[in-house]
């Protein structure tokens, strides 16, 4: 067995390890969520917590971890007789991402269930987790029904499983605690919230601190276990402090102050919903304990909140998570009394609520008298601008959006944008399983059983099911796509209303690509080339930054961003090659510099045609003399042009349709 790094010899992560040991103490605050870019120790933080946790008491020989003192009337290993039980160390499971439903909740022996009637049960990782740790890194990239699971889990705790008439439940109350890389995409709300507390965790930029980390991992992977021993004492003398805390929890008083502060921090910072105020109090009674008091303090509660309120605070998907340190703490003096008169306005005057303060820019005010200058692509720009860079305009309010989808049938991963054969799903119909059974489909099964019962010498009342007699079910859901933005932000798209308008509707399918569990990559083009601002990923935070400080200027590159965008879907092929794609080209369609630009960006759109790539053209030329040349590039694609006017609400639901009709007619 591996040993262990010991979790007193981690160097600094302050707040990792505090809101760790506090869930060590009280398991009820809910678990922690650890954000933070790779190689932070997040992992080897909690690895090394289980070994902290005081032992548990369990029913000899049960499979779920009964509690002998009050064991699960509905075990399936039970009913248990009361009897002294047998002592094992509290046990963290690790749950893989790509990890299958059967592996998580359990599985049943389908055979033995269908020839013999018997509940032959598998338990899986909830049952092992059960009074124990649940530890889920890249917890973010986790499969949505493997979340979805987790969500019931966490909620009743208890796991169902039902499968073809047979049911089986048994008691799954653990500790949830992940790690996940914010750049690799965000949490679902819903299991967001489940998590009690958060921690961001960053390496440290100070040298003597980063080369004390470096000592100690050296000196660890020399030798383990001689180095484990090094730190044993710290280790026992922080176990100890984890039972003391435990025996003195129940004796914390949380007095109505208290409360009172934790109330209105909550509605200062407008959370949703009362599980931050639940989480809060529990976690402010869990820091008296560990401190040693019974009376929770102003202090508690201001560092309970910075623990539970920052991923719960946030408004939006691009919004970054945090607490504003000065608000919070004129909540609490607000509050420090006992019955305050005045409800708070911790922003003050005009804080929080007005509009935008007035841009001293180009795009805010400024010389409004002054001409505009002619620009490479003979657009208007602003003032003094001339053929150079202009600065970063700001993105519109983005608006709600309708589904855009690829046509067909795919096998992508799992999401909620296009339709997909998947694992879970309507059935659609069955098929011989390819490896290991995961989803019976009873019928077919039987069927195809049925004409050989004779044979088998069959002569009780169970079918007598053979291994070729099995059959899948076969599924349809969703999957999430690839949508690549393919971004003009040359000089005829500088103009400050226009790029703004065109930031905003692209910020608003981010956030439709968000919810759908997209990747998304962004390639612009101006001047004279093509860049990819972002690589295709799943954090769509990060390319609504690159979208926002996006400069405009210059000429118009068009066929040097396709080719670059064409280039991109080819390597994400070889990456993923069941994730298709959907291309999003925002553009007035011009193309200039160098030698036939237009009959280059014509051929570098027929490649997008012959793949059959799913695209749409978002056609962003104004005025009152309209070229119509997006409409031109859309037909080359073999895709669909849109006016930027269209992009909002119903208007989508046209574009999805003329999307679909010219994929299919292009196969």
């Amino acid at each position: 067995m591996t040993t262990p790094f010991p979790f007193t010899a981690v160097v600094g992560q302050d707040d990792l390890r505090l809101a760790l040991l506090l869930n060590a103490v009280s398991p009820a605050v809910g678990g922690v969520l650890v954000r933070g870019e790779k190689g932070t120790a997040k992992s080897t933080a909690v690895r090394a917590l289980s070994a902290l946790l005081p032992e548990v008491a369990v029913v000899p020989g049960c499979r779920f971890s009964c509690d002998p003192a009050s064991p699960d009337p509905s075990c399936p290993d039970g009913p248990h007789e009361g009897g002294p039980g047998a002592h094992r160390p509290a046990r963290m499971v690790e749950l893989p991402v790509g990890a299958s439903e059967d592996r998580l909740v359990g599985a049943l022996d389908i055979e033995r269930a269908l020839a013999e009637g018997v509940k032959a049960f598998e338990p899986g990782l909830l049952a092992d987790a059960h009074r124990g740790i649940l530890y889920v890194d890249e917890v973010n990239l986790l499969h949505d029904h493997l979340v979805d699971l987790l969500l019931d889990a966490a909620a009743m705790g208890a796991s169902y499983v039902e499968r073809e008439g047979v049911s089986v439940r048994h008691a799954a109350r653990f500790l949830l605690v992940g790690t996940m890389n914010p750049e690799e995409g965000e949490l679902r709300p819903q299991l967001l919230d489940r998590f009690g507390l958060t921690v961001e965790v960053a390496a440290s930029r100070e040298p003597d601190q980063r080369v004390e980390v470096v000592r100690r991992r050296l000196a660890y992977d020399d030798d383990p276990a001689g180095f484990a021993a090094r730190w044993a004492g710290e280790e026992a003398a922080v176990r100890q402090r984890i039972v003391a805390a435990r025996e003195l929890l129940p004796q914390v008083r949380l007095g109505d102050g208290a409360l009172r502060q934790i109330a209105a921090t909550c509605a200062a910072f407008e959370v949703d919903g009362m599980r931050a105020d639940i989480v809060m109090a529990r976690t402010a009674t869990a820091l008296a304990a560990w401190a040693g008091r019974t009376d929770v303090l102003a202090e508690d509660v201001r560092q309970a909140a910075l623990l539970a309120l920052p991923h719960r605070r946030r408004r939006n998907p691009f919004d970054a998570p945090g607490l504003d340190e000065d608000k919070l703490d004129r909540t609490l003096e607000e509050f420090s009394g006992e019955s305050p008169d005045d409800d708070p306005d911790p922003d003050g005057p005009g804080g929080g609520g007005g509009g935008p303060a007035p841009d001293a820019g180009p795009q805010g005010g400024g010389d409004t008298g002054a001409r505009p200058e002619e620009g490479d692509d003979g657009e208007p720009q602003p003032s003094g601008a001339g053929a150079g860079e202009q600065p970063a305009a700001r993105a519109a309010e983005p608006f709600r959006t309708k589904a855009l989808s690829v046509p067909g049938v795919g096998e992508g991963a799992a999401g909620r944008r296009s339709r997909a054969r998947t694992e879970h799903g309507r059935t659609t119909g069955a098929r011989r399983p390819r490896g290991a059974l995961t989803k019976l489909h009873l019928a077919a099964t039987v069927q195809a059983a049925a004409p050989h019962q004779r044979a088998r010498g069959r002569s009780g009342p169970g079918l007598v099911i053979r291994r070729d007699d099995l059959r899948q079910a076969a599924r349809e859901g969703r999957e999430g796509n690839l949508v690549l933005f393919v971004v003009d932000a040359s000089g005829s798209m500088a103009a400050r209303q226009r790029m703004s308008a065109v930031k905003g509707a692209v910020l608003s399918l981010l956030l439709d690509a968000y919810q759908r569990r997209d990747k998304v990559g962004l390639v612009t083009f101006r001047g004279s080339a093509a860049d990819v601002a972002l690589p295709p990923t799943s954090s769509v935070d990060a390319a609504a930054a690159r979208l926002e400080s996006l400069p405009t200027g210059g000429r118009t590159p068009l066929a040097a961003g396709l080719l670059k965008a064409h280039e991109v879907l080819r390597v994400e092929r070889l990456r993923d090659p069941a994730r298709r794609a959907l291309v999003v080209v925002v553009t007035d369609g011009r193309a200039t510099g160098g030698p036939e630009p237009v009959a280059l960006a014509g051929r570098a759109a027929r490649l997008f045609a012959a793949e059959q790539v799913a695209s749409v053209v978002v056609d962003c030329e104004s005025g009152p003399v309209r070229l119509g040349l997006a409409g031109q590039l859309a037909a080359e694609l073999g895709g669909t042009a849109v006016t930027l006017d269209e992009l909002r609400a119903d208007a989508i639901a046209g574009l999805v349709k003329d999307v679909q009709g010219t994929s299919r007619r292009a196969a």
